[in-house]
């Protein structure tokens, strides 16, 4: 069973509150808990996240930063969080200016993890294994 972890820092000039719904849009079932550095929590599942970047048409890239960061039975992706506040998927650059929505993801098999979520394609169409 996947252990998936999300945190995102809240800077003074924002509201904890937009910041909250940015990573609800994108993760709807985070069990989120404010700190003095932001949020942290938990996300259930990858499902939503997986239909976002399917509606996007960006499961190349999804996959390419989740293999890239994978470390044994570990990944972790940053994403934008300002693009995330209209529900879009955006992946960050490692140390964004505002910080990012950081997500770390544990699996005993973490390959097929993300062959569900982040399937390849071919000329831009889901291939189905």
């Amino acid at each position: 069973m996947a252990v998936i972890t999300v945190s995102c820092p809240v800077n003074p000039s924002e509201d904890p509150e937009k910041v909250r719904s940015a990573i609800m849009s994108l993760f709807p079932d985070a069990e989120l808990e404010l700190s003095a550095d932001g949020f942290e929590g938990t996300v259930g599942s990858l499902d939503s996240f997986g239909r976002l970047i399917r509606r996007q048409k960006i499961l190349d890239a999804a996959r390419s930063v989740l293999l890239t960061n994978m470390r044994g039975d570990r990944t972790r992706m940053t994403l934008n969080k300002q693009v995330a506040t209209v529900g879009k998927v955006s992946f960050a650059d490692r140390r964004p200016v505002l910080g990012a929505i950081t997500v770390e993801i544990q699996d005993g098999n973490l390959e097929a993890l993300i062959d569900r979520v982040a399937p390849m394609t071919v000329d831009g169409e889901e291939v189905k294994q």
